[in-house]
C-alpha cells in the first residue's frame, strides 16, 4: 500500500506539502495540489483516518442533515453531495431527520458524537435546534436560508416567473395554487415567483398550502374536487402535482383534458408517472457540489463571509398541460 513517502518521492515534493494536501490545508500551490492528488490516486493511496483523526484533531468526515428522505429530490441531492465529498477524500454521515425538530436535534447529537468536521444541513422548518446555537463547527445550509450561514440553492423566485409566463403562453389564466409550506422561504418564494409575475392577467381562483410531502390535507382535497373554474393547478413541487393527479384520476377527473398541472423539482418519477410532468428543473448537481466546496474551504480553517449561492432554473415542458384556447 501507497504511503505519503511514496507519493512525495513520485511528485518531487516534500512530506510535509504531501501531508498539507491530503488533509485539506489552503497553503499549497494549485499545481502541486493536483499533482500530490492524482499521484495519491495512481498510486492506490488509502488513508489511516484513525491515525489521521489522532494526529490533526480532524476526521475528514461530514454530516449531511436532509429532512425527508421519502422526497426523491433529497436522495438525488444526497447523492450530489456524496460524489463530490468522496472525490475531495471526505465522508459524508447522513441524518434523514423524519421531518421532525425532534429527529433534526437527536441528528445533530449523533453526529457530535461521531466528530465530523462540519455540516451540511437542509433545515425542517424555521426554528433552530438549541444545539446548533452554540456549534462552532463549519455549517452549510442547502435550499433553506438562515442569517449568518453560507446557503446554497435555487432561484425559487425565477421558478414561479416561468410558469406564470408558460401558464399564459398556454392560455391559462384561472389557475388553482397548491402552494408548499409557507413557513419555508423557498415555498413562499416559489409561489410569490407566480403571484406577483401577472398579476392583471392571471387570476388565483384558489389556494390550499400542502407539506412538501405530497400528503393532501382535506381542504386540498376539496379544493381538488371542485375546482372553481381552474383550468390548471400550479402545485409547490413534484409530489404535490404527482398526488393530486391521482387524486384526480380517482375521481374520473383527467390530467390534462379535464385540467393541467405543474409542479417544481424536476425529481427522477416526473417522466415515469402518467401524464408526464411540466415542472421546474432544479440543478441538484450544481447545488450538491457547491455545498461540498463551501464546506471544504471552511474546514480548510479560511475566514470566508457567509454568503448565498443561487443557481438558475429551467422550465421543463412535457404532457401535463394542455394548451386552452383564449376567449
Amino acid at each position: 500500500m501507497a504511503t505519503v513517502k511514496d507519493i512525495a518521492a513520485a511528485v518531487g515534493v516534500s512530506v510535509a506539502t504531501v501531508s498539507n494536501v491530503l488533509n485539506g490545508r489552503p497553503n499549497v500551490g494549485r499545481l502541486n495540489r493536483h499533482k500530490v492528488l492524482r499521484a495519491a490516486k495512481r498510486l492506490g493511496y488509502r488513508p489511516n483516518r484513525a491515525a489521521q483523526a489522532m494526529r490533526t484533531g480532524r476526521t475528514r468526515a461530514i454530516g449531511l442533515v436532509l429532512p425527508d428522505l421519502t422526497n426523491p429530490f433529497f436522495p438525488e441531492l444526497a447523492q450530489a453531495v456524496e460524489s463530490t465529498a468522496r472525490s475531495l477524500g471526505l465522508l459524508v454521515c447522513l441524518i434523514d431527520s423524519q421531518g421532525s425538530f425532534a429527529g433534526e436535534a437527536d441528528g445533530f447529537a449523533l453526529l457530535m458524537q461521531h466528530a465530523v468536521d462540519g455540516i451540511i444541513w437542509c433545515p425542517v422548518g424555521p426554528r433552530l435546534p438549541p444545539r446548533l446555537k452554540t456549534l462552532t463547527h463549519p455549517v452549510v445550509l442547502i435550499d433553506r436560508p438562515r442569517p449568518g450561514y453560507a446557503v446554497v440553492h435555487s432561484n425559487y423566485v425565477m421558478g414561479g416567473e416561468l410558469l406564470a409566463r408558460y401558464a399564459l403562453k398556454m392560455g391559462h389564466t384561472r389557475v388553482g395554487l397548491m402552494s408548499g409550506p409557507q413557513n419555508l422561504a423557498s415555498a413562499r418564494q416559489r409561489r410569490d415567483g407566480f403571484v406577483k409575475a401577472f398579476p392583471r392577467d392571471i387570476e388565483i381562483a384558489w389556494e390550499v398550502s400542502v407539506g412538501f410531502d405530497g400528503v393532501l390535507s382535506r381542504a386540498a382535497l376539496d379544493a381538488l374536487r371542485h375546482r372553481r373554474n381552474a383550468t390548471l393547478i400550479v402545485a409547490g413541487n413534484d409530489l404535490i402535482a404527482i398526488s393530486a393527479i391521482r387524486f384526480l384520476g380517482e375521481q374520473g377527473v383527467s390530467v390534462p383534458d379535464d385540467v393541467s398541472i405543474t409542479g417544481f423539482d424536476n425529481i427522477s418519477w416526473t417522466d415515469v408517472v402518467r401524464p408526464r410532468l411540466t415542472t421546474i428543473a432544479q440543478p441538484v448537481g450544481a447545488i450538491g457540489a457547491k455545498a461540498v466546496e463551501l464546506m471544504q474551504e471552511r474546514m480548510s480553517g479560511a475566514k470566508i463571509p457567509a454568503r448565498r449561492t443561487v443557481f438558475d432554473v429551467a422550465l421543463v415542458e412535457r404532457d401535463s398541460v394542455k394548451p386552452r384556447a383564449r376567449r
